[in-house]
């Protein structure tokens, strides 16, 4: 018997095996599904006018799980056109596999933008000092989940029954998850929580010295993230753009994922020395770094502008990505006023107020 978070890292990370890790089609129509980078260029456009507000000519870009490599390129070509690029361009990325994916869709950039690119597998060196970018890194972090039952929680295990997973549980250890919020939940209400979050934070902070941290994800603050009607947790698995709820389904070809908890994101990010500097939902972040004005100016017939309006339909309805996904900045250091966070909602993240 392990813990879920266990079964998790292993069929997402598995050297060779996981879904991370094994080679398979992952992003884009090809692949599971599609992320924001990946639809297109507006993401990256408004991105690089938040990133260009912000470095200096010595700063670095730091991107966290760079996926496909394409938010990387179409960044340092929007970052080049305003005259703002960045010293250097370092991807953090354990998976060989991507590593490769990503060095490959670089080796098409002008030899001025690629010799800018240099890859990493842990965190960034130390002293670093520019923009951190971790889009779609949270929700792939290995998670514990627990049940209530009997008015306490209990970590739900995975075990075996024959040749078949199946779920086990056992009295809940942690300390994320207050035993108070138990009592006030439905019997056999499920929850996840992410054990890995505060280690990684810490260590990302050790390494910078003057940094404006970006974490785009899906998820809720608290209060809706363990709302009595989300009874059955937040995980999610993708399989070639199909959404289902078992992940003992084809471990290491299916996507697992679970909603972040955005107020544990702000307090975990507070203990570990950050500043909270906003959060805001995506919408509201591209419209606010100018996304009417990059539609207004892009260039192209009919058809190109009808491409635009659907990639920008898709990144701002609110059934879509605009209101599910959200976008916290995290500082070390002063920072100027961020364009991106100009309808600042961290009045929704009990304990943090604008």
């Amino acid at each position: 018997m392990i813990g879920f978070d266990t079964y998790m890292a292993m069929a997402l990370y598995e050297p060779g095996l996981g879904y991370y890790t094994g080679g398979g089609a992952i992003f884009g129509r090809l692949g599971d599904f599609v992320t924001a980078p990946e639809a297109g260029s507006l993401f990256a456009a408004c991105l690089a006018r938040q990133c260009a507000e912000v470095l200096d000519r010595d700063d670095s870009i730091i991107e966290y799980g760079a996926g496909s490599g394409r938010l990387a390129c179409d960044l340092l070509g929007f970052l080049h056109e305003a005259g703002s690029l960045p010293a250097s361009y370092c991807i953090v990325e354990p998976s060989a596999s991507l590593r490769a994916r990503q060095q490959a869709a670089c080796a098409q950039l002008p030899a001025a933008l690629r010799s800018r690119m240099h890859w990493c597998s842990d965190h960034p060196p130390h002293d670093s000092r520019g923009v951190v970018l971790a889009n779609e890194v949270l929700d792939a972090m290995p998670v514990m989940r627990c049940v209530v039952q009997a008015g306490a929680w209990q970590e739900m295990m995975v075990g075996l029954q024959g040749e078949t997973l199946v779920w086990r549980t056992r009295p809940y250890a942690g300390t994320a998850l207050e035993p108070a919020w138990a009592a006030q939940l439905p019997e056999g209400y499920v929850t996840e929580t992410n054990p890995m979050l505060a280690p990684w934070l810490t260590a990302m902070r050790a390494r910078l010295s003057h940094a404006l941290v970006l974490l785009v994800d899906y998820g809720y603050p608290r209060h809706e993230y363990l709302h009595p009607t989300r009874s059955g947790g937040t995980l999610k698995c993708h399989y070639q753009h199909s959404v289902h709820d078992d992940p003992f389904l084809q471990p290491g070809l299916t996507d697992i994922t679970a909603s972040v908890d955005f107020t544990a994101v702000a307090e975990q990010a507070f203990d570990a020395g950050f500043e909270i500097l906003g959060y805001t939902t995506q919408a509201h972040f591209l419209i606010d770094c100018g996304l009417d004005g990059i539609l207004a100016a892009a260039p192209g017939d009919a058809t190109a502008h009808y491409r635009l309006a659907q990639e920008a339909k898709l990144l701002l309805m609110p059934g879509s990505m605009g209101q599910t996904f959200k976008i916290m900045a995290l500082g070390v250091g002063e920072q100027p006023p961020l364009r991106g966070f100009r309808h600042d909602e961290r009045h929704r993240l009990d304990g943090f107020t604008a």
